[in-house]
């Protein structure tokens, strides 16, 4: 229990410390730090929409490519595979989320980028030019490519929560439905998913929150440019992004306390989704006692 408190404690300490440094910044741009999308330090102007927006974009993009994925891939686990071959994927599904983000990036910048200007983005761009969203050049590098990224980096979280989740569903909500004539995936359907379905959710917010904190993988493929991008092709940024590219930069007080407010806003979302996520997966392993 102590050291509960003591956890609790150092988040309080963290949070605490991130309001008293942005103090400068808050108290120079109000709210309006979070609705300008200005972001000058030689003006000595900043506003965090353009990082807000590159943040809450290419995560939501990413987990909506992630989570069927992920779901499909936590049924076939458990419901539908043998178990030498569930262990075998859940195995892999952990490998991929053993990888460091830098080297993620790597691949990103080296495969995918050169794949997505060539094969994905310029065919796009030529067959449908006229599609505001789906505009041009073709970078490769830019908020696609920063959405892409961060759904291989979310599956496996949703994966593994989502198998561990539907793995407490009692054998009775199965074979209840297989007495009454039900295949397989019926009683996956109908039984399975319906009981699990608030830890489903709470893995798919978890990877949410997994998506708005990461940083190196992403800052290396969309772009960093501190503008809202009009098109999937362009170059954005996200809040993690300008902290990691930006903090080393900062060589005044305001600036410091702009980058500081940026955490602090990344610190509460993030923060706020983990705890949501972590309810919804307890209220299900709660039900299934």
């Amino acid at each position: 229990m102590s050291f509960g408190l003591l956890l609790l404690l150092l988040i309080a300490v963290m949070l605490v410390e991130m309001v008293n440094e942005s103090a400068v910044s808050f108290s120079r741009f109000g709210l309006g730090f979070l609705t300008s999308s200005t972001w000058d330090p030689q003006q000595r102007v900043f506003g965090a929409l353009p990082f807000i927006y590159g943040t809450v974009v290419s995560s939501l993009i990413g987990l909506a490519i992630a989570a069927p994925v992920g779901m499909a891939a936590a049924i076939f686990i458990v419901e539908l595979a043998p178990p030498w071959l569930g262990n075998a994927v859940s195995a892999l599904v952990e490998l991929l989320a053993a990888i460091p983000s830098v080297l993620l990036g790597l691949w990103g910048i080296f495969v995918m980028v050169p794949f997505l200007r060539a094969r994905v983005e310029q065919p796009i761009i030529e067959r449908l030019p006229n599609v505001p969203f789906l505009a041009g050049p073709a970078y490769g590098v830019g908020l696609l490519a920063g959405c892409l990224i961060l759904a291989v980096m979310v599956i496996p979280t949703i994966v593994a929560i989502s198998r561990d989740v539907m793995a407490v569903v009692p054998k009775d909500q199965r074979e209840a439905m297989l007495a009454l004539g039900a295949t397989r995936w019926e009683a996956t359907t109908w039984a399975v998913l319906p009981y699990a379905r608030s830890g489903i959710l709470g893995a798919v917010v978890l990877g949410l929150g997994r998506a708005l904190g990461e940083t190196m993988a992403v800052t290396m493929v969309i772009g960093n440019r501190s503008e809202i991008p009009a098109s999937l092709f362009q170059p954005a940024y996200t809040m993690a992004s300008v902290i990691a590219n930006e903090f080393t930069e900062a060589t005044y007080e305001l600036y410091i306390s702009a980058l500081i407010e940026i955490g602090l806003v990344l610190f509460l979302v993030t923060t706020a989704l983990n705890a949501a996520a972590r309810l919804l997966v307890w209220r299900t392993a709660r039900a299934a006692r």
